[in-house]
C-alpha cells in the first residue's frame, strides 16, 4: 500500500498523466512514449521503463507544473492553449515520488516542467523538489533534472550536484530553426549557455552527472545536416552522452496545428547517425547525405556509407584497426573487441567463427569483409 504521506499527492500526479510522453529520457525513446492503455487517474500512465547508467529500471516521469508562460507553437502546454493545468509545490511532488518509489512502482524519478515566473523561479521550484527528496525523504536513487531556459548558473551547478542526469532542451538545431518554433526562447543566451556551463562544472570536477538535449524534428524545415552538425559540437566539444531526436507531431490549438506529422523512419535515421558520431568514430564528412541535407530513409547510414566505400575495398578482419572494424555494417564497439580478441588467440576463416564469438551481425557484416583474406564463401547480397 501507499503511505499516505500527503493527501491526494499521488492522485495529483496520476492526473497528469502521461504529460512527459514526449520527452524521452532512455535508451529506447519509441517506446517511451507509447501512449498508455491505463485509466487517466492511473499513475502507471506516469511510468515508462528506461535505461538510464545506472542501469534498466522503472522511472516515473514527472511535471512540477503543467502552466506555462512561453508560446512555443508545438507545444500542448503554451501559454493561451485551453487544457487542464495541473501544479505541484515542491513538498507534494517530493511526497508523492516517495510514496510511489515505498510502494515499489519506481526506481527512479525523470522531472521537467513548464515555466512559470520565470526560468529561474521554476528552477528554484525543481531543486527543491529534489533537495526534499533527498535530504528529508533520503532518496538516493536515480533522478534525471531538467535545466529551465535561463536558469542561473548556480542552479546548473546545484542540479547537477543533486542529479545523475540534467538536460537542457535546444529544440532547434540553431537560432533561425527556433525563432520558428519556440520564438520567445533565445537559443544562445538561455540554452546553448546552459549546456556549457554544465560542461564546464563536470569538467572543473564539481558535479559528474552526464548531460543530454532533445530537438523536435520535421517542424520548421531544419536538414539532418544542421540538426547532426549542432550534435557533433554538442558531443565533441561539451560532453554531451545523448541526443534525442522528437518527431514533430501537429497538436490541437496551436500554430503548427496543420502541418504533416515527422517521418518516424527519418527520426530514426538521425538516432543511427548519432550513434556513429558519439560511438563509432565518424565524422560528419563521412555521413551519406543527400543533395538536400537530408540522410537516406531507405538505408541505415552506417550501410549507405559502406555500400559506397566498402564493397570494393572490403575490410580485413585479421588486420583491420578498431576505427576500421566499427565501419563495417554489423560490427559495434563490444563486436569490435571481441574481433580483437579473437584473433590474438588463432584466425578467423569463416562467418561461423564470428558467430561463435557472439557477432550478431555477422551475415550483415559479410558483404564488405575479408576472413582469412577471403570474401565469405556465404555471404547475403547486398540489399
Amino acid at each position: 500500500m501507499l503511505v499516505k504521506s500527503v493527501p491526494g499527492a499521488v492522485v495529483k500526479l496520476a492526473e497528469v498523466g502521461d504529460a512527459t510522453r514526449f520527452e524521452p529520457v532512455g535508451d529506447r525513446p519509441q517506446a517511451e512514449r507509447v501512449a498508455s492503455s491505463r485509466g487517466a487517474k492511473d499513475v502507471r500512465a506516469c511510468i515508462s521503463q528506461v535505461t538510464t547508467p545506472r542501469g534498466k529500471k522503472p522511472v516515473l516521469k514527472a511535471m512540477m507544473t503543467t502552466a506555462c508562460e512561453q508560446n512555443c507553437y508545438y507545444c500542448p502546454f503554451r501559454a493561451g492553449r485551453d487544457t487542464r493545468r495541473t501544479t505541484f509545490r515542491p513538498e507534494e511532488m517530493a511526497a508523492a515520488f516517495d510514496e510511489v518509489q515505498r510502494s515499489g512502482l519506481v526506481q527512479g524519478l525523470f522531472l521537467s516542467s513548464g515555466v512559470a515566473g520565470g526560468g529561474p523561479r521554476t528552477q528554484d521550484r525543481l531543486l527543491d523538489a529534489v533537495t526534499i527528496l533527498r535530504e528529508r525523504y533520503k532518496y538516493q536513487g536515480y533522478v534525471h533534472l531538467k535545466v529551465m531556459p535561463g536558469a542561473e548558473y548556480d542552479q546548473v551547478a546545484r542540479a547537477m550536484q543533486l542529479a545523475d542526469r540534467v538536460s537542457v532542451n535546444l529544440e532547434a538545431p540553431n537560432a533561425r530553426r527556433l525563432k520558428s518554433l519556440a520564438p520567445q526562447k533565445d537559443f544562445q543566451a538561455e540554452l546553448l549557455e546552459r549546456l556549457g556551463w554544465a560542461h564546464d562544472i563536470r569538467q572543473r570536477g564539481q558535479a559528474t552527472a552526464s548531460l543530454t538535449t532533445q530537438f523536435v524534428m520535421g517542424a520548421v524545415g531544419e536538414s539532418d545536416l544542421e540538426l547532426l552538425s549542432t550534435t557533433e559540437h554538442l558531443y565533441r566539444d561539451l560532453g554531451l552522452a545523448r541526443a534525442y531526436y522528437q518527431a514533430f507531431a501537429p497538436v490541437p490549438d496551436t500554430p503548427l496545428d496543420g502541418l504533416p506529422r515527422a517521418s518516424a523512419l527519418r527520426e530514426r535515421r538521425l538516432y543511427q547517425a548519432s550513434f556513429l558520431l558519439r560511438d563509432y568514430g565518424f565524422e560528419m564528412e563521412e555521413m551519406p547525405f543527400q543533395a538536400d541535407g537530408h540522410l537516406p530513409l531507405d538505408s541505415d547510414p552506417k550501410l549507405a556509407w559502406a555500400r559506397m566505400h566498402l564493397s570494393e575495398s572490403p575490410v580485413d578482419l585479421m588486420h583491420a584497426g578498431r576505427r576500421e572494424l566499427l565501419r563495417v555494417p554489423g560490427v559495434g564497439p563490444k563486436g569490435a573487441e571481441r574481433i580483437l580478441r579473437a584473433r590474438r588467440q588463432g584466425t578467423l576463416r569463416e562467418l561461423s567463427d564470428l558467430r561463435d564469438i557472439g557477432l550478431r551481425g555477422a551475415e550483415r557484416a559479410a558483404p564488405f569483409i575479408l576472413l582469412d583474406g577471403r570474401r565469405p564463401t556465404h555471404q547475403l547480397p547486398l540489399l
